[in-house]
């Protein structure tokens, strides 16, 4: 097999494309031929030594991917050898091969293509557990989404959509502005030239949007939290800006709101009959043409250096996927 080799997190450049021996699943594990990887804001930091989970050197970075299952561990049974399936490994994805723990695969029902496979499980298993668990978001309620055209983002406004929401759909371009309604937002925010709180004020007669849903962080957090409803949800996703912001605590005290932390990937690991059952839901959807997720563009895995770059400029409106032949 190959893989994109983490040896150092230093950076992007520390990553190498390497032979390696063809690993073996072990007890609770599936052997998978990788034929789609997606890239994901956390696969950036953590060969940057910056995410929360720090995986044993060397790692094969790469936390979300699809293929075929060529093999399977001791005490393996939803799957077998030939099932198509997609995986959420937290590292393995940028390789021809991955042995993920069986309880991370989810099997693909008949018809789902592996590209939008590789970009469904992080991105559509965080945005349904954040808004219909964490967030407990009701139809005919107001979402805003911040970042909205990323990849959680545009799985936000679709799935927020499928629960009979009205999404508020914010963005730093007027281009990935227009993605977001063509992808069913009812009203946008350009917040690179707009004011985010003038433009909610108007937008929700004055009310605030009921969930604010956030993978951005920065200096996005406090207006848009001034901004929210009574009894309102934030949502902390992540931190794309890089900067983790500090709340007065007056605030939530103020709204009667909660500001509510969203950890998928505990989720799946501490609750997983949960975590299955959800996804089983979301694959109901896929099928349903309900959510699909968004491609920015497909690249060949010997790209990964330069799909890095990309998502590093923020130019990725929605998801890049890396192939193998």
């Amino acid at each position: 097999m190959h893989a994109w080799l983490c040896e150092n997190p230093t950076g992007i450049d520390a990553v190498t494309w390497r032979e390696l021996p063809t690993p073996a699943p072990k007890a609770g594990e599936v052997r998978v031929a990788i034929r789609a990887a997606s890239l994901n804001f956390p696969d950036i930091l953590i060969v940057q030594n910056k995410y929360q989970m720090k995986p044993p050197l060397p790692f094969v970075p790469g936390s979300e991917f699809a293929g075929i299952v060529e093999a399977v561990g001791v005490g393996v049974t939803h799957v077998q050898p030939g099932d198509a399936v997609a995986a959420f490994g937290g590292t393995g994805g940028f390789a021809t091969h991955a042995c993920p723990s069986a309880s991370a695969v989810m099997p693909l029902p008949a018809g789902f293509d592996f590209v939008d496979a590789a970009a469904f499980v992080l991105t559509y298993g965080t945005t349904h557990h954040a808004l219909m668990d964490r967030g407990a978001l009701k139809a005919g309620e107001t979402v805003l989404v911040l970042g909205a055209a990323g990849g959680v983002g545009t799985a936000a406004i679709q799935v927020a959509k499928a629960a009979g929401a009205r999404v508020i759909a914010a963005a730093s371009s007027d281009e990935k502005c227009a993605l977001c309604r063509e992808i069913g937002a009812d009203a946008t925010i350009n917040y690179a030239t707009g004011q985010l709180r003038d433009e909610l004020k108007t937008l929700t007669g004055g009310k605030g949007p009921d969930i604010v849903y956030d993978p951005v962080g920065g200096d996005l957090a406090e207006p848009a939290f001034r901004s929210i409803a009574w009894r309102g949800r934030y949502l902390v996703i992540g931190f794309a800006q890089g900067a983790i912001p500090s709340l007065p605590l007056n605030l939530p005290l103020l709204k009667g709101a909660s500001l509510v932390g969203v950890f998928w990937g505990d989720f799946v690991r501490r609750e997983p009959q949960a975590n299955a059952a959800m996804m089983a839901e979301l694959a109901r959807l896929y099928a349903a043409g309900k959510v699909k997720p968004v491609i920015d563009r497909q690249m060949p895995m010997s790209a990964l250096k330069e799909a890095y770059a990309r998502m590093g400029s923020r130019q990725v409106r929605g998801k890049l996927v890396l192939t193998n032949p």
